[in-house]
């Protein structure tokens, strides 16, 4: 009995020992499963489609600035597979094409800023936001958001290059100092101007106080003004400057021109004339932001109007994730460098503004240190429309010495008024 007993006691203990080592074991291989990262399933990839618009000349081939700048964005993002369909239209074209059938339109176009009231009106582009509206802040001056912002106080696109106009001239007439000063530019050399064109003659009246749209050019009750004892104190200056030997309207080109065979030392334009300049100029070619007038005794600064060309979205696209990304990647710094580098398009980026390559370019540092100091941001609410041909007309009347000295007060209300639509 007493060996019975004994064999049962250890038969016992060994089970016993069996059972706990069992217990054990997973608990010991179990944690460091734990550990280890569950496997993913991998992330699926939605095929999409983006319409694209945007001017001929970037889009010549597959090499060329946007096709290339769409698939960089498109192997960032393996979370889309992106077809883009690309169609032709001139950033200018803009409003015009997309609100024709804002449903059937790009889902992310370039356009001229000054097309955003309209675009806006029609719904037809899209306001940013979140993080995406974040990235665009930060990279842009104040001047650039402003060309973008609507009248609800929203940003509606991503600039990437500036337009506005700016002074060329022959460096071997005048001199750093005398470019400080439109009067004495005119005591040296020849000063070609383009008095007829309305988007140049407004520069003077900005200069002595005027406004359109109130100071931000967003308030449409603030009306323009052109007029009273400092508008009339711009026409004198103009009927004066009109009347110096050494003044000569530019129209047709005929500025250009003056500079190619030396009848011209100066002239105001954008980059757009650059090439054409630097041809005529050779190594006496300069660049340089506006300069004063001299009305009422004092310097006063010309200011020309600003912009901004910018990639809008199609509010009624089907893909607005991917379309916001697109149209903010293509403003970037990154995209904007490589259409400097591709066409010469010059960036608006503010990453950008010590680049060796950028600042090594007399126009581009002419640009933007107009648009940073000699500009206003052009209105781009539907109601500057009504200032365009009053103000053409003025500047023609001036030439044709319809508006005089000695009325000069009476035709510069009349101007005023027209541009207010008063009936005057």
């Amino acid at each position: 009995m007493k060996k019975f007993i004994a064999l049962l006691l250890a038969c016992v203990m060994v089970l016993s020992l069996a059972a706990c080592g069992g217990s054990a074991q997973p608990a010991e291989t179990k944690a460091p499963a734990a550990e280890a990262p569950a496997a993913e399933a991998p992330a699926e990839v939605k095929d999409i489609t983006l319409k694209v618009w945007g001017p001929q000349e970037d889009q010549v081939d597959s090499s060329s600035w946007l096709p290339t700048m769409c698939e960089q964005f498109n192997a960032a993002h393996p979370e889309w597979n992106i077809t883009f369909v690309y169609e032709v239209c001139p950033e200018g074209d803009a409003s015009k094409n997309v609100v024709q059938d804002v449903s059937a339109a790009a889902d992310v176009y370039m356009f001229a800023n000054d097309q955003l009231g309209t675009l806006m009106q029609a719904n037809a582009i899209a306001q940013l936001g979140g993080t995406y509206l974040d990235q665009v802040l930060a990279d842009n001056s104040d001047s650039m958001i402003a060309s973008v912002t609507g009248t609800d106080g929203g940003v509606y696109g991503v600039p990437f290059t500036g337009n506005t106009w700016f002074m060329y001239y022959d460096t071997s007439v005048f001199s750093e100092e005398d470019i400080k000063s439109m009067d004495t530019m005119l005591e040296k050399g020849k000063v070609s101007f383009p008095l007829t064109n309305s988007w140049y003659i407004a520069s003077f009246f900005f200069a002595n106080g005027g406004t359109i749209f109130g100071e931000a050019g967003i308030d449409a009750s603030a009306g323009v003004s052109f007029g009273g004892e400092g508008g009339t104190a711009v026409t004198e200056y103009l009927v004066n400057m009109h009347a110096n030997p050494n003044f000569v309207v530019d129209a047709d080109g005929s500025g250009l021109a003056g500079l190619r065979d030396g009848s011209v030392n100066a002239i105001f334009s954008g980059t757009w004339d650059a090439a054409a300049v630097k041809e005529a100029l050779g190594d006496n070619f300069g660049a340089a932001q506006l300069p004063t007038v001299n009305i009422g005794g004092e310097a006063k600064q010309l200011k020309s109007f600003a912009g901004s060309k910018a990639i809008g979205v199609n509010p009624n696209c089907q893909n607005m994730q991917a379309a916001v990304a697109l149209a903010v990647y293509l403003g970037s710094a990154e995209a904007q460098l490589a259409h400097y580098e591709m066409r010469g398009i010059i960036p608006t980026s503010l990453a950008l503004t010590t680049n060796e390559l950028i600042m090594a370019d007399a126009v581009a540092v002419a640009q933007a240190n107009t648009i940073a100091n000699t500009s206003v941001v052009q209105p781009s609410i539907p109601e500057m429309g009504g200032y365009w041909t009053p103000s053409e007309n003025f500047g023609k009347a001036i030439v044709s010495g319809e508006v005089t000295l000695d009325n000069a007060a009476e035709k510069t209300e009349a101007y005023n008024s027209a541009l207010n639509n008063t009936g005057l």
